[in-house]
Formats: structure tokens, C-alpha cells, sequence
């Protein structure tokens, strides 16, 4: 069995610092042609983007929300995968698994985490394999159905031999390989359904 350590998100002020300067040292392209949308990103748009990152947002603010949650990583073929398990502290709690999509994260979860453990959910919510917290894969072979088989490894290490899996967007296609899979998942639920 894998070892399962605590988490807790702490950036570096090292790298919030980083993260300013290189935004202050953005070289900038000629604006585009027309007054829409059409041509991409508008310039000025992008600009207000990135000076609100590099001026405005509290990322202290959004880690201390974040760190509410209990956080955990754990190795799974040969890969550190970051995830909340946040337990509504009840016996017979069924488990929710629940996968973010692209280009998302766990973040996409904050305001449901807490409603569903109020009413007897366990929630996990892994962090995709180059997301977040998780590792990045060094070679190739990561994809739907490999994470599928890792989210259920997952969900066996953490005590679950039963559980309902949630997904958008990516989240959705591993989900349905999930539930392919059968296994320990006996639900699934999906916001992009394929």
C-alpha cells in the first residue's frame, strides 16, 4: 500500500515574486486589427488580465481558503498525486470522487466540497496527473484510461471498496472510463456527458 502524507499549500513568496516581475516584463504584441473578439485575445484585455495577476489577486488569500480542506499526495505508478479528502466525520459516509477538467483544478470544487460533506458525503478530489499539485508524467501513457485505473486505485487506498465518481469536461471522460471499469464505482454523474 502507498503512503498517503499530509499536504499543505505554501508557496514560496520566492515564486509570487517571480511570477510579478516576469508579468511586469511582458513584451507585449502590436494590437490587433478589429474591435472584437475575432482575431483572439484582445491586447488591452490580456494587459488588464495580467496586471490584476500581478497586482490585485491575493493568492495568500485563495491559499489560506484553500488549506480548509485536509490535502494529501500519495505515489501511484510511480506518479505523486495531490488530493482533498475531506470526510464528513459520519460511519456509514458514502465517497465521492469527483475530477476536475482542463484547463481547471481542485479550485473548481471549493463551493461544494463542504455542502456535500454536510450531508454525509466523503469527498476526494485528485488533482489530474500535471495539474495542480500532482506530478508531471516523464514519458508518455497518461491518458483517460490510465488515470481512471489510478483514481480507483486511489479510492481503494484510501479504505473505499464503494463509490460515486463526478466529472466535467476531462473529469468527464475519466469518469466514464471509471465507470467502464466497474470495480468500486457503482455511479457516475457527468456535466459533459460523451
Amino acid at each position: 500500500m502507498a503512503t498517503i502524507k499530509p499536504f499543505r499549500i505554501a508557496i514560496p513568496d520566492a515564486d509570487l515574486d517571480d511570477l510579478k516581475s516576469r508579468l511586469a516584463r511582458t513584451r507585449w504584441p502590436d494590437a490587433e486589427c478589429v474591435d472584437d473578439w475575432t482575431q483572439g485575445i484582445p491586447l488591452a484585455y490580456t494587459q488588464r488580465l495580467a496586471d490584476y495577476w500581478a497586482n490585485e489577486y491575493d493568492w495568500r488569500a485563495r491559499e489560506e481558503a484553500l488549506n480548509r480542506f485536509d490535502h494529501y499526495t500519495t505515489e501511484i505508478d510511480g506518479l505523486d498525486i495531490h488530493f482533498i479528502h475531506q470526510r464528513s466525520g459520519r460511519e456509514d459516509a458514502f465517497p465521492l470522487l469527483i475530477t476536475h477538467g482542463w484547463p481547471g483544478s481542485i479550485v473548481e470544487f471549493h463551493k461544494v466540497i463542504e455542502p456535500l460533506t454536510e450531508q454525509g458525503f466523503d469527498v476526494v478530489c485528485p488533482s489530474l496527473p500535471g495539474y495542480g499539485f500532482s506530478g508531471k508524467p516523464t514519458t508518455a501513457g497518461w491518458g483517460i484510461e490510465k488515470i481512471a485505473t489510478a483514481w480507483d486505485t486511489l479510492m481503494g487506498e484510501l479504505g473505499y471498496e464503494r463509490f460515486g465518481a463526478q466529472g466535467g469536461d476531462w473529469g468527464a471522460a475519466v469518469t466514464t472510463q471509471i465507470g467502464r471499469n466497474g470495480g468500486r464505482c457503482v455511479a457516475i454523474h457527468l456535466n459533459m456527458p460523451l
